[in-house]
């Protein structure tokens, strides 16, 4: 999975428009291998990723559980931490 793509199930406050739209582009991306399009291929790529954030979006509200939402500042933090410790860099 691309690495730039985030969770977004179960997060206190839900994920907004904007995150399901990004990791849709991301998603779009790495299977297209395109950053950006060409011409030719711009109104492909643009539909692409509209309908992927609809069926992402789709599927986040479709989706239970019984697990109390995670905090994203929590889980910002610990990433920071993870980070620190995968790279040796001094946490701040």
């Amino acid at each position: 999975m691309c690495r730039n793509i985030k969770t977004l199930f179960n997060f206190e406050p839900p994920a907004t428009e904007g995150e399901v739209e990004a990791a849709s582009l991301q998603f779009v991306r790495k299977l297209s291998g395109f950053n950006s399009p060409s011409k030719a291929n711009e109104e492909a790529f643009h539909l692409a990723v509209q309908e992927v954030a609809a069926a992402a979006q789709k599927l986040l509200d479709a989706l239970v559980t019984n697990a109390e939402p995670r905090d994203r500042e929590i889980e910002i933090e610990r990433a920071r931490i993870r980070n620190a410790k995968r790279f040796g860099t001094a946490e701040s």
